[in-house]
């Protein structure tokens, strides 16, 4: 990542998780470092502070590989995958404290088969996450997204 970064001569931060009080406490400053407006959450996969989730609450935004409702945590295409599913789909949201619980900007589903795997689930999925996320991202940056309580309200 640090060689793109490089190219495009945006400054680079490695973080290390071991300790995650530490690492958050980090990630926390280099935010308010950079008076950052939006953070896009994706492939993460960290529980987030609730006082993080409180300061940029409706300017932090995350990809989830799934439906939600359906399926919020770890390993959503196997929990699909076990369930049947004919249909999967990502969900790009607001994070908040609540895991996978923020209010939906987009989502995109694809049909599936009973002679899909969980592995061919995750790599057909990634078309979806794909266009979820650009399109929320679309949404929000364009100003179209009104967060009303645990919901949005998008606009064309």
């Amino acid at each position: 990542m640090e060689q793109y970064a490089n190219w495009y001569k945006v400054p680079f931060h490695f973080v290390d998780f071991s300790n995650k009080k530490s690492a958050f406490e980090q990630v926390e400053r280099l935010l308010h470092d950079y008076a950052v407006d939006l953070v896009v959450l994706a492939r993460f996969m960290q529980i987030l502070p609730a006082r993080l989730c409180q300061t940029y609450a409706g300017r932090m935004i995350n990809i989830h590989h799934s439906f939600l409702p359906s399926f919020a945590g770890a390993r959503p295409y196997q929990q699909a995958y076990n369930r049947g599913v004919k249909l999967i789909g990502a969900t790009c949201h607001y994070v908040t404290s609540d895991l996978d619980e923020g209010p939906i900007i987009e989502q995109e589903v694809m049909r599936i088969s009973h002679s899909d795997s969980a592995q061919d689930m995750v790599r057909k999925g990634k078309r979806c996450e794909v266009n979820a996320l650009a399109n929320g991202l679309r949404n929000h940056l364009e100003d179209r997204v009104i967060i009303c309580e645990n919901k949005t309200l998008v606009f064309d």
